[in-house]
């Protein structure tokens, strides 16, 4: 359900191919909390879209002309940091996906997505929290592994409730959410998302999310949206 106590979220699209823009704006007029604000075909274009309209989230894809998806969210930081980037891809190339990952995009989504996926993945994204396709987030959790380490025996120091905190955040609910499913307060949660991010020797939900699904702490199927 759109949420009603805050301005719409204003969004860019990344997309070289005019069709499949116009699709996704569409999808987004749908939802009465998003509006689409301006739109880019090339990396040239979306640095001067975000540098003048501020979005709060850009969907990026990542083969465009010019500068790529890639060099557009490493760029953005400094013309508007506040806009937080999902890359909305057909590509699940190896490559792509570690370079999206270190260059700080929030958001890895297949262009299969559903349209409710895709909405509630903006949402999601813009308040700072990471969200992963199951597709992507087994690629990216194998190449994590790989490229940075698994890092087992720090997740085994996480209490029971960390776990299942954690295991959470793997299936992308946000503090007020896993609150209520737990009963507990949003304050403790925050809490105990501090603890992981602290024992996984991380800085970021999207690299805690990682590390789980890395290290095999949290199967993909736990990873599953809930």
């Amino acid at each position: 359900m759109a949420p009603r106590d805050r301005e719409p979220i204003r969004i860019v699209l990344v997309e070289d191919h005019a069709l499949v823009r116009a699709g996704t704006r569409r999808i987004l007029e749908q939802y009465p909390d998003l509006v689409v604000v301006g739109e880019a075909s090339d990396g040239d274009e979306a640095l001067h879209a975000m540098q003048r309209l501020q979005p709060d989230v850009a969907l990026i894809d990542i083969r465009i002309p010019r500068l790529t998806g890639i060099d557009v969210v490493r760029a953005m930081n400094a013309v508007s940091p506040g806009t937080k980037a999902i890359m909305l891809t057909a590509y699940e190339d190896d490559d792509y996906l570690l370079a999206a990952m270190d260059a700080g995009a929030l958001g890895y989504l297949l262009k299969t997505a559903e349209p409710d996926e895709l909405a509630d993945a903006i949402r999601t994204v813009r308040l700072g929290e990471p969200v992963l396709a199951p597709a992507i987030a087994t690629k990216v959790a194998r190449l994590w592994g790989r490229h940075g380490g698994t890092k087992r025996h720090l997740a085994e120091q996480l209490t029971p409730r960390e776990r299942e905190v954690l295991e959470l955040m793997v299936k992308g609910l946000r503090n007020k959410a896993i609150a209520d499913r737990l009963v507990v307060s949003v304050r403790t949660v925050e809490g105990h998302v501090a603890a992981i991010l602290a024992k996984l020797s991380v800085s970021s939900r999207i690299e805690a999310v990682l590390q789980a699904l890395s290290s095999g702490l949290v199967s993909v199927d736990e990873g599953d949206t809930a």
